[in-house]
């Protein structure tokens, strides 16, 4: 793997990290406070071009549990999943993507961030995709300068679970095959004879 390419993926984990917070979910599921400390404050995130969110619609379907959404995005960072289990996670997600979800994990858990832990807040159906959830999902890193942040998300029913969306996950994750290297400068000109 290439320097570059190599950097790329930390910063592709970096922002990553950057981008969400979680609060802690236990094995139980149920949500940990852990000891006060100082936190870094940020400002909201921005909605990504996602329109508001849509009131929930009397008698209709309830909600997911806001577990169900957690362990989405707690599978996808856990470099302990192989990315071809991963894939499925994502709408639409492809074979070619895996290494690139192998990378991904393998980048947060170098880069001192994991573990992990999320929290998904506000969930509603989205207007734009009738039957899709939105939510904003909080990330908080193991890394004590990582402090909380927030994203935007959007999920996607799948097989009696969810998936994060497609627009979502181009969003968050920088997945290629890994086989397209950047393309090589051109040789030099030829000397004149």
């Amino acid at each position: 793997m290439t320097r570059v390419r190599r950097t790329a993926l930390a910063l592709s984990a970096a922002t990553f990290v950057a981008a969400f917070g979680l609060s802690g979910c236990g094995q139980s599921g149920q949500p940990e406070h852990p000891a006060a400390s100082p936190s870094v404050e940020t400002s909201p995130a921005p909605s990504v071009g996602m329109p508001p969110p849509a009131p929930p619609a009397p008698g209709g379907p309830p909600l997911p549990r806001d577990s169900a959404l957690i362990d989405v995005m707690s599978r996808l960072a856990d470099p302990a999943v192989p990315g071809s289990q991963k894939v499925d996670l994502i709408e639409e997600g492809t074979a070619d993507e895996a290494a690139g979800l192998d990378r991904f994990g393998i980048a947060l858990r170098d880069n001192g961030s994991l573990p992990l832990t999320f929290e998904a807040r506000d969930l509603a159906w989205s207007q734009a995709n009738p039957g899709n959830v939105v939510a904003t999902v909080v990330v908080r890193t193991a890394n004590p300068q990582g402090g909380e942040f927030s994203y935007p998300m959007e999920f996607v029913p799948a097989a009696g679970s969810w998936q994060l969306t497609r627009q979502t996950a181009d969003l968050l994750l920088q997945l290629d095959d890994g086989q397209n290297p950047p393309p090589a400068p051109p040789p030099p000109p030829t000397p004149p004879r």
